[in-house]
């Protein structure tokens, strides 16, 4: 099982790679490892000058767990964050806390801004001397750090905060989370707006798709994975209107070619810009030329989509982005 898991991670970080800040002085670092204390000293509360409606305000001392159940108590806003996860980035980006993140991983290229900052090593195994450098108040992770890694970060008193979403409601509620815990809810609150009335467009779109007239849908992230029940791409697709051919079995998983072909997709979505290490071919060339899957309809049909491979791999604000490309991949006629 530990096996398992460290291969997923690798698979997650290689849908990343190929598809896919300057340390701050502040806390003392046994400061850091202190729940009681992960706000950081000094950090004032944002001010408004000219909204007319009060805005919504996070009350301190905060309690909240995380996806492994670890309790973090929060007396203020963090003062300094960092994260080791792509997703994350963006969502604390997105949340407008750019002067508050000391580190991000070694694959964090979204924003522009996010290139800039001292990086942390990758998203399954950071570099804890840069960890322990940054001083940060607080560490997210996400989906492709394993639970075993977070508990040795732990160990070495680095406070590890990992999500794991499997659904597209997940994200969103890590998203208020994190502009809670920053103070930072007003913020979150447009965020998670503009992601529901993008879902809401993709599911008024295909609403009228009756069961029968559902297409067949295969995604593959990396060459010869795709993803199964239970996971957000998953998801996607069925808000999509589609079925995915892989659901059968659950999480992420390597291939059958030959159940593929017998599966017979309508449509075939794969990651744009990741090329296999080994062939050097694009995962485009992989699929369109591997051994009786000219048979597949989706192929005969030119049918074989490729989505941004950022959007489509990334939990995070630009989800539903990529949910609407997903759907426009699925049914051009009906998602405008």
């Amino acid at each position: 099982m530990k096996q398992h898991l460290v291969k997923k991670g690798l698979i997650l970080t290689l849908a990343v790679v190929t598809a896919i800040s300057l340390a701050a002085c502040g806390k003392k670092e046994t400061e850091i490892s202190d729940p009681s204390k992960l706000g950081g000293a000094g950090t004032k509360a944002p001010t408004t000058t000219t909204a007319p409606v009060a805005a919504k305000k996070t009350t301190y001392p905060l309690k909240v767990k995380d996806a492994t159940g670890k309790e973090f108590t929060f007396d203020k806003a963090p003062e300094k964050i960092a994260s080791v996860s792509p997703a994350e980035t963006e969502a604390l980006y997105a949340l407008g806390l750019e002067a508050n993140i000391v580190g991000v991983s070694d694959y964090d290229d979204y924003p522009e801004a996010a290139k800039s900052k001292p990086k942390l090593g990758s998203i399954t195994k950071p570099n804890v001397e840069a960890v322990i450098a940054s001083n940060a108040n607080i560490i997210f992770t996400g989906i492709s750090m394993n639970p075993e890694s977070v508990e040795k970060l732990r160990a070495m008193n680095i406070n590890v905060f990992k999500v794991e979403p499997k659904t597209l409601d997940d994200v969103i509620n890590n998203i208020e989370l994190y502009g809670q815990i920053t103070d930072h809810q007003d913020q979150a609150e447009k965020i998670v707006s503009k992601m529901k009335a993008d879902r809401k467009k993709v599911v008024d779109a295909v609403k009228d798709v009756k069961q029968e007239n559902k297409k067949k849908v295969y995604i593959e992230f990396a060459p010869g994975w795709t993803v199964g029940s239970g996971e957000f791409m998953d998801e996607l697709i069925n808000i999509s209107g589609g079925i995915n051919v892989a659901a059968d079995k659950a999480s992420w998983y390597e291939i059958s070619e030959e159940k593929i072909i017998q599966q017979n997709p309508n449509v075939i979505l794969f990651a744009n810009g990741v090329v296999d290490t080994k062939s050097k071919k694009s995962l485009d060339e992989i699929i369109r030329t591997r051994g009786g899957w000219d048979a597949i309809d989706a192929v005969k049909n030119k049918h074989v989509v490729g989505l941004d491979q950022n959007l489509l791999s990334r939990p995070g604000p630009r989800l539903t982005d990529g949910l609407l490309e997903m759907a426009k991949g699925i049914y051009p006629e009906l998602v405008k």
